[in-house]
């Protein structure tokens, strides 16, 4: 039987139709996967979807299970630099335990924030008069001032008129409560504590007003005692300053823990602080985890404490006439080697350079810098810039635009270094000023966040002989360094009380500072019930 034969242009219209068909499967997956790309892009990118993130997914954690950078929205000048440097990933570390080493922050053994009242305590009872208070200091001496303020309203029976910041010191600042505060937000987190009114009711707006220096370092007596019985002749106080005005230790627990409540909680910063804040957070974040550096070397520390060595002439006596010339700065005559010896000046640039590489961070660690003008500039941040590339600031963070609001203001500039440093994987400070140890108090607050603190003075005696040559950097003193910073990581301890054979105000200034450190008052150990399963709170 004879087959038929297809006719050849049947065959050249099915091949054409089978052409046609395999073309539009390929257009059709090629369409899929631009539209999924598009999908992701818009997603990631717009601004709805940029979050914080929380804070089970911040820090050492997150990292341990991904090491690697994680591009995010930066501003224009950033883009080249993140490209550049995203780098950090399992690629390029040694091992998971030398990670750990550098970025596991301490145990927290167990301990959490316990700031909540007793079933007793009781609203605030009837106000007896007025307490205005005049902050003194920079951000931090005034956010521990009115901590303490709100603390000693309560124990006098007053109402609390929102305090003024101070105006007047060295930086000069304008700001009011307002523009570093939620205001709304401080008003009505203490309203079972104390009453609290933006300004003084009409009718005692010009009356007179008895103007009071709380002693430093009071206890309860003094102001139940003394301070009350001026409410016999007075409807308004003015406290002249805030700072240091109230113990640090052997208060009732529940005075200790309304201090803490309005510090770590009720002193919420501005919306708009919060909020820049928490976007150079994310774009540190980019970087991977990051080192938040306090490079205490700024005009004002320097001249205050009289830290000139190494030095120029002109430099030296530019502090010096600062210094001088500075009324409330009582010391005058300060020998700057001395000081230097005895660790109480601020790290330079290059020596924290060599104190970080001796802990083992590579040169690809993103650091931080929260501070204000570096003294010097350029020509003081050469060596630290050269060991540690990615160095980087809120100023290089923000584009001028999301920053220029904020810029005449040192309180505000300070507030936004404050938020990046608390949520930092590693907080390092060059000195144990009154922001160091703020920034040292929350993070032990928040679960014990890694926080080294140097040793100054071991640390310039080494580096004095790495500069005469009898003492090389390298692996001799990475051990020496690290041996001696062991305990100093921030792990749980409580609060240190006063040197041994100190009397007076020097015994109460010896102390660690309350808000340096809030355990035992305000941090418990929680424990389960191996029964129930249920926690409970153990105080220590």
């Amino acid at each position: 039987m004879q087959r038929r034969r297809v006719r050849p242009r049947r065959v050249t219209v099915m091949r054409l139709l089978l052409t046609i068909a395999v073309g539009t499967v390929f257009l059709v997956a090629l369409l899929a996967v631009q539209v999924s790309r598009s999908s992701s892009y818009s997603s990631s990118s717009s601004p709805g979807a940029y979050k914080l993130p929380k804070r089970h997914e911040i820090g050492y954690g997150s990292w341990r299970s991904e090491h690697k950078w994680v591009q995010e929205t930066v501003p224009p000048q950033l883009s080249k630099a993140s490209a550049a440097h995203h780098q950090w990933d399992s690629t390029s570390q040694e091992t998971t335990e030398e990670f750990e080493k550098l970025w596991k922050p301490p145990s927290d053994r167990g301990f959490v924030p316990c700031t909540k009242p007793s079933s007793s305590y009781s609203p605030p009872g009837e106000s007896r008069g007025y307490l205005l208070v005049s902050t003194n200091g920079g951000l931090n001496q005034m956010r521990a001032g009115i901590s303490d303020m709100v603390a000693v309203v309560r124990i006098i029976n007053a109402t609390l008129v929102i305090p003024k910041l101070d105006k007047s010191s060295f930086w000069q600042d304008s700001s009011n409560f307002s523009d570093v505060f939620d205001e709304d937000h401080f008003i009505h987190s203490l309203a079972n504590d104390v009453k609290i009114v933006k300004k003084l009711p009409k009718e005692l707006a010009a009356s007179t007003k008895i103007v009071k220096y709380f002693k430093s370092w009071s206890g309860v007596e003094y102001y139940q005692d003394e301070i009350s019985r001026l409410w016999n002749d007075n409807k308004v106080i003015r406290a002249a300053k805030s700072d240091s005005r109230l113990a640090n230790n052997n208060l009732s627990s529940e005075i200790q823990k309304l201090r803490c409540r309005v510090f770590y909680e009720s002193l919420r910063f501005a919306p708009s602080i919060e909020a820049l804040g928490k976007l150079l957070v994310e774009r540190m974040r980019s970087y991977g985890p990051f080192i938040a550096l306090h490079l205490r070397f700024e005009k004002d520390i320097l001249a205050f404490s009289g830290c000139t060595y190494g030095f120029s002439p002109h430099e030296a006596n530019e502090l010096t006439k600062i210094r001088e010339n500075t009324p409330y700065w009582k010391v005058k005559d300060i020998d700057p080697m001395q000081q230097r010896s005895k660790g109480h000046c601020p790290l330079t640039p290059k020596e924290v350079g060599i104190f970080l590489s001796a802990l083992g961070y590579p040169s690809s660690t993103p650091i931080y810098i929260a501070a204000g003008d570096i003294y010097g500039g350029d020509s003081h941040m050469a060596d630290l810039q050269s060991q540690f590339p990615i160095l980087m600031s809120k100023e290089k963070l923000a584009s001028a635009e999301e920053l220029d609001p904020f810029r005449p203001y040192a309180s505000q500039m300070a507030a936004l270094d404050y938020i990046v440093s608390v949520e930092s994987d590693v907080f390092v400070s060059s000195y144990l000023g009154n922001m160091a140890r703020a920034v040292e108090g929350h993070r032990r607050f928040l679960g014990h966040r890694k926080t080294i603190t140097p040793d100054r003075k071991s640390l310039v005696h080494l580096i004095d002989k790495i500069d005469r040559g009898s003492l090389k950097e390298g692996k001799k003193l990475s051990n020496m360094i690290l041996e001696a910073h062991k305990g100093r990581q921030g792990s749980p301890r409580k609060r240190k009380g006063p040197i041994s054979g100190t009397r007076g105000k020097e015994r109460f200034r010896s102390e660690e500072a309350f808000y340096e450190n809030p355990l035992p008052d305000c941090l418990c150990r929680s424990e389960s019930d191996d029964t129930t399963g249920h926690h409970h709170l153990v105080t220590t």
